[in-house]
Protein backbone atom coordinates (compact mmCIF):
# COMPACT_ATOMS: atom_id res chain seq x y z
CA UNK A 1 0.00 0.00 0.00
CA UNK A 2 1.46 3.03 -1.21
CA UNK A 3 2.25 6.09 1.85
CA UNK A 4 -0.46 8.23 0.42
CA UNK A 5 -3.05 5.72 1.38
CA UNK A 6 -3.75 5.46 4.50
CA UNK A 7 -5.88 2.97 6.67
CA UNK A 8 -8.67 3.73 8.75
CA UNK A 9 -8.41 4.25 12.52
CA UNK A 10 -9.52 0.69 12.52
CA UNK A 11 -6.45 -0.69 10.89
CA UNK A 12 -7.93 -1.59 7.56
CA UNK A 13 -7.62 0.47 4.51
CA UNK A 14 -11.48 1.55 3.42
CA UNK A 15 -12.79 -0.63 0.81
CA UNK A 16 -12.66 1.10 -2.53
CA UNK A 17 -16.71 1.65 -3.89
CA UNK A 18 -17.32 0.17 -7.56
CA UNK A 19 -16.99 2.56 -10.50
CA UNK A 20 -14.81 5.07 -8.41
CA UNK A 21 -11.94 2.68 -7.60
CA UNK A 22 -10.60 3.37 -11.67
CA UNK A 23 -10.77 7.23 -11.07
CA UNK A 24 -9.02 7.43 -7.69
CA UNK A 25 -6.98 4.76 -9.15
CA UNK A 26 -5.75 6.13 -12.39
CA UNK A 27 -6.27 9.88 -11.68
CA UNK A 28 -6.30 10.63 -8.37
CA UNK A 29 -3.25 8.13 -7.48
CA UNK A 30 -5.14 7.34 -4.09
CA UNK A 31 -7.84 5.37 -2.86
CA UNK A 32 -11.13 7.17 -2.07
CA UNK A 33 -11.08 6.63 1.69
CA UNK A 34 -8.01 8.35 1.72
CA UNK A 35 -8.42 11.15 0.61
CA UNK A 36 -12.11 11.47 2.64
CA UNK A 37 -9.88 11.16 6.01
CA UNK A 38 -7.48 13.81 5.13
CA UNK A 39 -10.10 15.90 4.30
CA UNK A 40 -12.08 15.29 7.29
CA UNK A 41 -8.89 15.51 9.89
CA UNK A 42 -8.11 18.63 8.80
CA UNK A 43 -11.52 20.50 8.76
CA UNK A 44 -12.26 18.97 12.23
CA UNK A 45 -9.17 20.44 13.00
CA UNK A 46 -10.00 23.53 11.52
CA UNK A 47 -13.72 23.36 13.76
CA UNK A 48 -12.18 23.22 16.83
CA UNK A 49 -9.30 26.07 16.34
CA UNK A 50 -12.39 28.18 15.75
CA UNK A 51 -13.97 27.25 18.36
CA UNK A 52 -10.85 27.51 21.19
CA UNK A 53 -10.42 30.76 19.71
CA UNK A 54 -14.05 31.58 20.01
CA UNK A 55 -13.50 30.89 23.69
CA UNK A 56 -10.83 33.08 24.17
CA UNK A 57 -12.43 36.24 22.49
CA UNK A 58 -15.46 35.84 24.66
CA UNK A 59 -13.32 35.68 27.69
CA UNK A 60 -11.12 38.96 27.11
CA UNK A 61 -13.65 40.75 25.39
CA UNK A 62 -16.74 40.02 27.64
CA UNK A 63 -15.71 38.69 30.69
CA UNK A 64 -13.16 40.69 31.99
CA UNK A 65 -13.28 44.82 32.26
CA UNK A 66 -10.54 45.54 30.51
CA UNK A 67 -11.96 43.76 27.39
CA UNK A 68 -15.32 45.51 28.08
CA UNK A 69 -13.63 48.96 28.76
CA UNK A 70 -12.08 48.76 25.13
CA UNK A 71 -15.14 47.72 23.20
CA UNK A 72 -16.92 50.58 24.78
CA UNK A 73 -14.05 52.83 23.97
CA UNK A 74 -13.90 51.26 20.18
CA UNK A 75 -17.64 51.69 19.87
CA UNK A 76 -17.70 55.11 21.33
CA UNK A 77 -14.52 56.72 19.13
CA UNK A 78 -16.43 56.32 15.84
CA UNK A 79 -17.44 59.97 17.08
CA UNK A 80 -14.42 60.84 17.34
CA UNK A 81 -13.13 59.72 13.66
CA UNK A 82 -14.01 62.43 11.38
CA UNK A 83 -13.34 59.93 8.53
CA UNK A 84 -16.64 57.54 9.34
CA UNK A 85 -18.35 60.18 10.61
CA UNK A 86 -18.46 62.31 7.56
CA UNK A 87 -18.71 58.95 5.64
CA UNK A 88 -22.00 57.89 7.66
CA UNK A 89 -23.03 61.67 7.64
CA UNK A 90 -23.03 62.31 3.99
CA UNK A 91 -24.15 59.03 3.04
CA UNK A 92 -27.33 57.87 5.16
CA UNK A 93 -28.28 55.18 2.49
CA UNK A 94 -25.61 53.23 3.82
CA UNK A 95 -27.17 51.20 6.46
CA UNK A 96 -30.17 50.83 3.80
CA UNK A 97 -28.11 49.42 1.40
CA UNK A 98 -26.44 46.88 3.59
CA UNK A 99 -29.79 45.30 4.33
CA UNK A 100 -30.50 44.91 0.82
CA UNK A 101 -27.23 43.58 -0.08
CA UNK A 102 -27.73 40.76 2.64
CA UNK A 103 -31.21 39.83 0.89
CA UNK A 104 -29.59 39.67 -2.56
CA UNK A 105 -26.76 38.00 -1.35
CA UNK A 106 -29.30 35.17 0.26
CA UNK A 107 -31.10 34.84 -3.25
CA UNK A 108 -27.43 34.75 -5.01
CA UNK A 109 -26.89 31.75 -3.01
CA UNK A 110 -29.85 30.28 -3.33
CA UNK A 111 -29.83 30.87 -7.27
CA UNK A 112 -26.19 29.49 -7.69
CA UNK A 113 -27.38 26.28 -6.43
CA UNK A 114 -30.79 25.84 -7.92
CA UNK A 115 -30.05 27.17 -11.56
CA UNK A 116 -27.16 24.62 -11.49
CA UNK A 117 -29.27 21.84 -10.06
CA UNK A 118 -26.93 21.54 -6.97
CA UNK A 119 -30.55 20.96 -4.78
CA UNK A 120 -28.66 19.01 -1.87
CA UNK A 121 -25.34 21.10 -1.45
CA UNK A 122 -28.44 24.19 -1.72
CA UNK A 123 -29.95 22.77 1.22
CA UNK A 124 -27.03 22.14 3.01
CA UNK A 125 -25.42 25.53 2.36
CA UNK A 126 -28.54 27.11 3.42
CA UNK A 127 -28.66 24.88 6.52
CA UNK A 128 -24.86 26.02 7.99
CA UNK A 129 -26.06 29.74 7.17
CA UNK A 130 -29.26 29.32 9.37
CA UNK A 131 -27.19 26.58 12.17
CA UNK A 132 -24.59 29.92 12.11
CA UNK A 133 -27.40 32.18 12.62
CA UNK A 134 -29.04 29.95 15.66
CA UNK A 135 -25.69 29.37 17.43
CA UNK A 136 -25.27 33.46 16.74
CA UNK A 137 -28.96 33.86 18.58
CA UNK A 138 -27.59 31.42 21.10
CA UNK A 139 -25.37 33.26 22.69
CA UNK A 140 -26.42 36.52 22.15
CA UNK A 141 -29.45 35.28 24.34
CA UNK A 142 -27.74 33.29 26.78
CA UNK A 143 -23.88 34.52 27.01
CA UNK A 144 -23.75 37.68 29.19
CA UNK A 145 -23.27 41.11 27.20
CA UNK A 146 -20.93 43.92 27.52
CA UNK A 147 -21.75 45.93 30.20
CA UNK A 148 -23.51 49.45 29.14
CA UNK A 149 -22.33 52.63 29.92
CA UNK A 150 -25.47 54.63 30.47
CA UNK A 151 -23.13 58.26 29.98
CA UNK A 152 -21.25 57.30 27.22
CA UNK A 153 -25.19 56.46 25.17
CA UNK A 154 -23.88 53.68 24.07
CA UNK A 155 -26.77 51.56 21.92
CA UNK A 156 -26.78 47.72 23.02
CA UNK A 157 -25.16 45.42 20.91
CA UNK A 158 -24.91 41.14 20.74
CA UNK A 159 -22.45 38.82 21.18
CA UNK A 160 -22.08 38.09 18.17
CA UNK A 161 -22.87 40.31 14.90
CA UNK A 162 -26.04 38.58 13.31
CA UNK A 163 -25.61 40.70 10.26
CA UNK A 164 -21.58 39.44 9.74
CA UNK A 165 -22.88 36.03 10.31
CA UNK A 166 -25.48 35.98 7.50
CA UNK A 167 -22.92 37.70 5.34
CA UNK A 168 -19.87 35.85 5.88
CA UNK A 169 -22.63 32.39 5.68
CA UNK A 170 -23.69 33.44 2.62
CA UNK A 171 -19.67 33.90 1.63
CA UNK A 172 -18.66 30.26 2.58
CA UNK A 173 -22.10 28.75 1.41
CA UNK A 174 -20.94 29.73 -2.28
CA UNK A 175 -18.18 27.17 -1.59
CA UNK A 176 -20.63 24.33 -2.03
CA UNK A 177 -22.47 25.99 -4.59
CA UNK A 178 -20.40 27.66 -6.91
CA UNK A 179 -18.41 25.48 -10.07
CA UNK A 180 -15.02 24.35 -9.06
CA UNK A 181 -12.54 26.80 -10.71
CA UNK A 182 -14.21 29.44 -9.54
CA UNK A 183 -14.52 29.13 -5.88
CA UNK A 184 -11.93 31.00 -5.54
CA UNK A 185 -13.09 34.48 -6.74
CA UNK A 186 -16.64 33.93 -5.60
CA UNK A 187 -15.78 33.18 -2.11
CA UNK A 188 -12.99 35.77 -2.16
CA UNK A 189 -15.51 38.62 -3.77
CA UNK A 190 -17.88 37.31 -1.16
CA UNK A 191 -15.68 37.37 2.15
CA UNK A 192 -14.78 41.31 0.91
CA UNK A 193 -18.23 42.17 1.11
CA UNK A 194 -18.95 40.27 4.71
CA UNK A 195 -16.04 42.58 5.59
CA UNK A 196 -17.25 45.66 4.56
CA UNK A 197 -20.76 44.55 6.23
CA UNK A 198 -18.97 44.21 9.88
CA UNK A 199 -16.86 47.63 9.69
CA UNK A 200 -20.60 49.24 8.91
CA UNK A 201 -21.92 47.91 11.62
CA UNK A 202 -19.17 49.04 13.84
CA UNK A 203 -19.35 52.21 12.35
CA UNK A 204 -22.46 52.85 12.57
CA UNK A 205 -22.08 51.91 16.51
CA UNK A 206 -24.60 48.86 16.28
CA UNK A 207 -21.64 46.11 17.36
CA UNK A 208 -18.34 46.51 18.80
CA UNK A 209 -15.58 45.25 17.20
CA UNK A 210 -15.53 41.66 19.29
CA UNK A 211 -19.00 40.77 18.16
CA UNK A 212 -17.98 40.75 14.53
CA UNK A 213 -14.79 39.00 15.54
CA UNK A 214 -17.06 36.35 17.15
CA UNK A 215 -19.37 36.09 14.27
CA UNK A 216 -16.54 35.29 12.16
CA UNK A 217 -15.27 32.47 14.04
CA UNK A 218 -18.83 31.24 14.89
CA UNK A 219 -19.29 30.70 10.82
CA UNK A 220 -16.27 28.97 10.72
CA UNK A 221 -16.54 26.85 13.12
CA UNK A 222 -19.77 25.84 12.04
CA UNK A 223 -18.70 25.45 7.71
CA UNK A 224 -15.63 23.27 9.01
CA UNK A 225 -17.62 21.08 11.11
CA UNK A 226 -20.08 20.68 8.41
CA UNK A 227 -17.06 20.04 5.95
CA UNK A 228 -15.64 17.59 7.95
CA UNK A 229 -19.45 15.19 8.10
CA UNK A 230 -19.09 15.58 4.17
CA UNK A 231 -15.60 14.21 4.78
CA UNK A 232 -16.75 11.69 6.98
CA UNK A 233 -20.35 10.51 4.58
CA UNK A 234 -17.45 10.42 1.60
CA UNK A 235 -19.19 13.30 -0.74
CA UNK A 236 -15.77 14.82 -1.24
CA UNK A 237 -13.08 14.13 -4.14
CA UNK A 238 -10.16 15.74 -5.27
CA UNK A 239 -10.24 18.35 -7.54
CA UNK A 240 -8.19 19.36 -10.24
CA UNK A 241 -4.71 20.30 -10.23
CA UNK A 242 -5.17 23.35 -11.97
CA UNK A 243 -7.97 24.32 -9.68
CA UNK A 244 -9.21 28.04 -8.92
CA UNK A 245 -6.06 29.50 -7.34
CA UNK A 246 -5.20 31.36 -10.61
CA UNK A 247 -8.30 32.88 -11.67
CA UNK A 248 -8.68 33.89 -7.75
CA UNK A 249 -5.55 35.74 -7.55
CA UNK A 250 -7.40 39.09 -7.81
CA UNK A 251 -9.52 38.92 -5.34
CA UNK A 252 -7.21 36.60 -2.55
CA UNK A 253 -4.11 38.56 -3.24
CA UNK A 254 -5.88 41.77 -1.79
CA UNK A 255 -8.11 39.15 0.96
CA UNK A 256 -4.14 38.37 2.09
CA UNK A 257 -3.12 41.65 2.17
CA UNK A 258 -5.90 42.54 4.21
CA UNK A 259 -5.68 40.01 6.86
CA UNK A 260 -1.96 41.00 7.47
CA UNK A 261 -2.23 44.78 7.39
CA UNK A 262 -5.59 44.46 9.83
CA UNK A 263 -4.18 41.97 12.33
CA UNK A 264 -0.85 43.69 11.92
CA UNK A 265 -1.98 46.80 12.55
CA UNK A 266 -4.83 46.18 14.99
CA UNK A 267 -2.38 43.80 17.21
CA UNK A 268 0.18 46.74 17.21
CA UNK A 269 -2.55 49.25 17.87
CA UNK A 270 -4.20 47.23 20.54
CA UNK A 271 -1.61 47.94 23.37
CA UNK A 272 -1.91 51.85 23.02
CA UNK A 273 -5.60 51.25 22.99
CA UNK A 274 -6.40 48.73 26.27
CA UNK A 275 -4.34 51.33 28.94
CA UNK A 276 -7.43 53.40 28.95
CA UNK A 277 -8.16 55.29 32.00
CA UNK A 278 -11.25 53.13 34.20
CA UNK A 279 -13.74 55.97 34.40
CA UNK A 280 -14.46 58.93 32.03
CA UNK A 281 -13.19 61.45 30.64
CA UNK A 282 -11.38 60.11 27.95
CA UNK A 283 -8.89 61.74 25.28
CA UNK A 284 -10.98 61.61 22.10
CA UNK A 285 -7.70 60.59 20.21
CA UNK A 286 -7.57 57.67 22.23
CA UNK A 287 -10.84 56.69 21.34
CA UNK A 288 -10.01 57.43 17.76
CA UNK A 289 -7.33 54.85 18.09
CA UNK A 290 -9.59 52.40 20.04
CA UNK A 291 -12.09 52.37 17.26
CA UNK A 292 -9.36 52.30 14.42
CA UNK A 293 -7.97 48.93 16.39
CA UNK A 294 -10.58 47.52 16.47
CA UNK A 295 -12.12 48.33 12.61
CA UNK A 296 -8.29 46.50 11.65
CA UNK A 297 -8.97 43.85 14.00
CA UNK A 298 -11.91 43.12 12.75
CA UNK A 299 -11.49 42.92 9.74
CA UNK A 300 -8.38 41.26 9.59
CA UNK A 301 -10.17 38.37 11.56
CA UNK A 302 -13.05 37.81 8.76
CA UNK A 303 -9.98 38.27 5.86
CA UNK A 304 -8.36 35.13 7.64
CA UNK A 305 -11.12 32.92 8.21
CA UNK A 306 -11.84 33.09 4.52
CA UNK A 307 -8.57 32.34 3.75
CA UNK A 308 -8.58 29.74 6.30
CA UNK A 309 -11.39 28.07 4.46
CA UNK A 310 -10.05 28.44 1.10
CA UNK A 311 -6.56 26.84 2.35
CA UNK A 312 -9.39 23.76 3.77
CA UNK A 313 -10.80 23.24 0.78
CA UNK A 314 -7.83 23.61 -1.64
CA UNK A 315 -7.61 20.60 -4.22
CA UNK A 316 -10.85 19.66 -2.73
CA UNK A 317 -14.56 19.22 -4.95
CA UNK A 318 -17.35 18.80 -3.19
CA UNK A 319 -19.63 18.48 -6.04
CA UNK A 320 -20.03 14.30 -5.13
CA UNK A 321 -18.52 11.30 -6.48
CA UNK A 322 -16.73 11.25 -9.80
CA UNK A 323 -19.27 9.13 -12.69
CA UNK A 324 -18.57 5.77 -13.36
CA UNK A 325 -17.03 4.39 -16.12
CA UNK A 326 -19.47 2.80 -18.36
CA UNK A 327 -19.22 1.28 -22.01
CA UNK A 328 -22.33 2.30 -24.37
CA UNK A 329 -23.18 3.06 -28.04
CA UNK A 330 -24.86 0.93 -30.36
CA UNK A 331 -22.20 -1.07 -31.26
CA UNK A 332 -21.10 -1.84 -28.26
CA UNK A 333 -24.92 -3.08 -27.41
CA UNK A 334 -25.09 -5.23 -30.06
CA UNK A 335 -21.68 -6.80 -29.46
CA UNK A 336 -22.93 -8.06 -26.31
CA UNK A 337 -21.29 -5.74 -23.82
CA UNK A 338 -23.44 -4.91 -20.40
CA UNK A 339 -26.01 -2.53 -20.04
CA UNK A 340 -25.83 0.97 -18.70
CA UNK A 341 -27.12 -0.85 -15.01
CA UNK A 342 -23.83 -2.52 -14.73
CA UNK A 343 -20.47 -0.93 -14.29
CA UNK A 344 -17.24 -1.75 -16.16
CA UNK A 345 -13.45 -0.16 -16.05
CA UNK A 346 -10.16 -1.39 -16.83
CA UNK A 347 -9.54 -2.68 -13.06
CA UNK A 348 -13.02 -4.46 -12.68
CA UNK A 349 -13.43 -8.33 -13.03
CA UNK A 350 -14.84 -8.27 -16.41
CA UNK A 351 -12.32 -10.10 -18.41
CA UNK A 352 -13.78 -9.89 -21.37
CA UNK A 353 -13.38 -5.94 -22.32
CA UNK A 354 -9.71 -4.95 -22.30
CA UNK A 355 -8.66 -1.61 -22.60
CA UNK A 356 -4.91 -0.89 -24.46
Amino acid sequence: MASYDRPRAGGSPRPLETGGTWWYAAVAGEAAGSFSTRVRTRTRRGCLGAVLLLTVVYAGLVLTATGRRWGDAAMTGRRADSAAATVLREHPSIAGLTTLSLVLGCVLLLAAGLIRRRYALTGIAAGAVVTALAVTGLLQRYAPRPRLADAGGLMSSGFPSAQTTLALGIAFGLALVVPYRLRSVAVGAATLWAIGVGAQTIAAGRHRPGDVIAAALVVLAVFCGLLAFLARKGKVRPGARRGPALPGLPVTVPLALLAAAGLGAGFWLLGDTLTLPTAAPYDPAELRLAHRCGQALAAGVVAAAGLVLLGLLRRVDVEGAPTPYRLGGPFVEAAGAPRDGELVGPFTEDLDHEIS
